[in-house]
């Protein structure tokens, strides 16, 4: 058995878990703990702390998952003033080997040591084993990558797709392209705008102001609050949750409104992405917001847009697509990317 360590760190919470690795694909996790990343002055004195109360020998290797670029084994967290490097890791916590990557790319590693409960299937499609396999996630932003087979494994590929420019496609979605645009004073419209928690909330403003449906006093106050918090680190509402929370229970019509146009966006978008990697092993949904809204991404046209690509349609009705269930991918993915080190 190896003794691995896996992270998933982010500006506001960090999660560490201590897992054993035999030579199946199965991990198993011998203790997890969450913190507060910004009660720490950097990663080292809570990964000590963590295994001080785990009461374990020294991990062989470990693997953080950071919500950032990883540039020559270094990352620099973008809501922290943390400075991680591998080679300081490695001395100062005694760990032989520590690996950093992408939160997406572990997402991507994550895939193969998924459960079929994890899974939700949207479209069972023709699988073919031996094709890339693509990963699209809206959540705080819009994650988007790829993983091609090499020998018995594959190999995870993380990009910045969602920085790519939103491509409107009806009249509606060129009105709120234009409305973008203006509000922000900007020259493009990345898909990441409309398709993750800050596009739902653009979305809902959009339509708000344009006057498709009369707005409910309630959700206007806790919208306005956001609004008036605008450029602080921490909010004290999370307009996007309610807004998806009163879609689900059909109880605001503006609401739903801008749920429907984000699943439409959101459909497409991953549409897209299909075409430029035919991922016949699989598209797989990551992202905490799809788990959420799992009614409303089922029955609200994702696969309809997903699919509606013209002369390529029958293309991807062959690509099978999956929601991702289980919260700890990423967890996960770092586990197994430690156990390759």
């Amino acid at each position: 058995m190896t003794l691995l360590l896996a992270g998933d760190i982010g500006g506001t919470k960090t999660i560490l878990q201590l897992v054993e690795k035999s030579d199946s694909p199965a991990i198993h996790t011998i203790y997890q703990e969450s913190y507060h990343s910004a009660d720490f002055p950097d990663l080292v004195p809570i990964v000590q702390q963590f295994l001080v109360k785990a009461n374990t020998p020294i991990p062989e290797k470990a693997c953080f998952a950071i919500a950032g670029p990883i540039v020559k084994n270094t990352a620099k967290l973008t809501n922290l003033a943390w400075f991680l490097d591998t080679e300081r890791l490695e001395e100062e916590l005694g760990i032989p080997h520590i690996s950093l990557i992408n939160d997406f790319a572990a997402v991507g590693y994550g895939i193969s040591g998924l459960q079929k409960q994890d899974l939700l299937t949207l479209q069972v499609g023709k699988p073919q084993p031996e094709t890339p396999i693509g990963i699209i996630g809206a959540g705080t932003g819009l994650g988007q990558g790829f993983l091609i087979k090499q020998g018995n494994e594959y190999q995870v590929f993380p990009s910045e797709g969602g920085h790519a420019d939103f491509a409107p496609r009806n009249e509606i979605e060129f009105q709120l392209l234009r409305y973008l645009l203006d509000k922000h004073d900007i020259q493009r419209v990345s898909v990441e705008r409309v398709v993750s928690g800050m596009g739902i909330v653009a979305i809902y403003q959009f339509l708000r102001d344009r006057k498709f449906a009369a707005e409910s006093p309630d959700i206007a106050q806790v919208v306005r609050t956001w609004e008036q918090e605008a450029g602080q680190e921490e909010k004290s509402v999370d307009p996007g949750a309610v807004i998806g929370t009163a879609a689900l229970q059909g109880s605001d019509r503006l609401c739903e409104q801008t749920l429907q146009l984000f699943i439409e966006a959101y459909g497409a978008e991953a549409g897209n992405l299909a075409l430029k990697l035919l991922p016949y092993a699989g598209l797989y949904i990551a992202g905490g917001i799809a788990p959420k809204i799992l009614p409303l991404i089922e029955n609200n046209g994702f696969l309809l847009n997903f699919t509606q690509k013209g002369r390529m349609r029958r293309l991807l009705e062959e690509i099978p697509v999956y929601v991702i269930l289980n919260p700890q991918v990423g967890l996960i993915g770092a586990a197994l990317c430690a156990a390759r080190l």
